[in-house]
């Protein structure tokens, strides 16, 4: 059965006041499910067919007149020429949404598309599925912000179905399946992102060191970032590093979480922290095979948060907005795990693997307000249900946000 796609009640709106409109995220996220089900009767044609990209590269004036809008392509990456083409179409007539696009994230798509579709597109990125998905009630999830009154919306879980969720991750068929098979579809998931994605944004000669380089990097999430840490542990170079990281963050692997300060230049300059938007990928790559182990094991807790942050990225990405995301962390080591900026305002968020949160939970949240203006706060836990912990705060579930 088909999911509820939050995504679906913004497309409409989305592609009615654009030409184009360009679905980006990882594979196997259901982009082409999600657009497919938005207008059934849209012309459709993949370029991972052969046949039709090499007349996409060769003839893609002939390519544009065969598949006349209202169109629908797929992996667009595989044809950045094709974009100057799709401009000149869309500029012949006045129609909204004439063409849909959809490809991985890669930086010379999204070069060439800010570069030949200026104020012609709409870029939307789809992430994996949210735990309201999950549920199928995708189409009541909101961007999350911290409030006094959190509906509850998605039932609860225990501690060890929560963390099969998690180690599972959030693309559609890894939902479905078993360990066995879960294990087989993330091994083919590497295979293919590292063979066709990878390879299309540098030359990697070397595929193992690019996959032992994931795995390291998998085991760093919820760390702040330590690029030369990475380098010798990955037995690369340091420009290297950084290079493959540019790539996991361009093609929707990870999210790298800027540290808030309000000299924005140092917000460029100090570590950012690593997020895997998939936590059942990162789980793979650190070879925990199963729920149980994963719940009981070193990264329980930065997983947990890891989890936490993508979910509430899902949020905001989902229904076609940006969050403004941070961490905060001072020279006297106070922390605060996220921090969402929005109408002037900072919403301090800590995130704890516990049942019994307490205000000492967020005494950090005291520190911030000393210097910046901060909104409502909370801590996202393991809680049965939402509880104050001062007029400022309080605690709710995971399975609130």
């Amino acid at each position: 059965m088909l999911k509820k796609r939050t995504l679906a009640n913004s497309l409409e709106r989305i592609s009615g006041n654009f030409k184009v409109l360009l679905l980006t995220g990882m594979r196997q996220v259901g982009k082409t499910t999600l657009l497919q089900m938005c207008d059934k009767n849209r012309k459709y044609v993949s370029l991972d067919n052969p046949k039709d990209l090499r007349l996409a590269i060769e003839e893609p004036e002939l390519f544009m007149e065969t598949y006349a809008p209202p169109v629908l392509i797929d992996e667009v990456q595989y044809a950045p020429n094709l974009f100057n083409h799709v401009k000149m179409l869309v500029d012949s007539s006045s129609k909204k949404g004439q063409v849909w696009l959809t490809g991985s994230q890669q930086y010379e798509m999204m070069q060439g598309v800010t570069e030949s579709l200026a104020g012609r597109v709409a870029i939307v990125n789809l992430l994996g599925f949210s735990m309201y998905e999950r549920e199928d009630k995708g189409d009541l999830q909101k961007p999350f912000l911290p409030s006094k009154n959190v509906p509850s919306l998605v039932a609860r879980k225990n501690l060890l179905e929560t963390y099969r969720i998690i180690w599972q991750g959030s693309f559609p068929d890894a939902t479905l399946m078993d360990a066995e098979n879960w294990s087989a579809f993330y091994s083919s998931f590497i295979k293919s992102y590292l063979e066709r994605d990878v390879r299309q944004l540098i030359n990697i000669g070397n595929l193992t060191a690019f996959t032992r380089f994931l795995g390291i990097v998998a085991s760093r999430t919820g760390q702040e970032l330590n690029i030369l840490d990475i380098a010798n542990d990955a037995d690369i170079s340091r420009n290297t590093a950084q290079s493959w990281l540019s790539i996991l963050e361009s093609s929707g692997i990870i999210v790298l979480l800027k540290p808030w300060f309000k000299n924005i230049s140092k917000r460029l300059i100090k570590r950012p922290k690593i997020h895997w938007l998939d936590t059942g990928l990162c789980s793979y790559l650190c070879d925990w095979t199963s729920p149980e182990t994963l719940e009981k094991g070193a990264m329980s807790g930065a997983i947990f948060e890891s989890f936490v942050i993508s979910e509430i990225i899902k949020s905001y990405s989902h229904n076609g907005k940006s969050p403004t995301l941070y961490y905060y962390r001072d020279s006297n080591k106070v922390e605060i795990d996220l921090l969402i900026a929005q109408d002037g305002l900072l919403f301090p968020v800590e995130i704890k693997k516990t049942a019994n949160p307490s205000k000492d939970n967020i005494k950090a949240f005291k520190t911030l307000a000393q210097n910046e203006e901060i909104g409502y706060g909370c801590v996202i836990c393991l809680t049965d249900f939402p509880r104050p912990l001062t007029e400022e705060a309080n605690a709710i579930s995971v399975w609130d946000i």
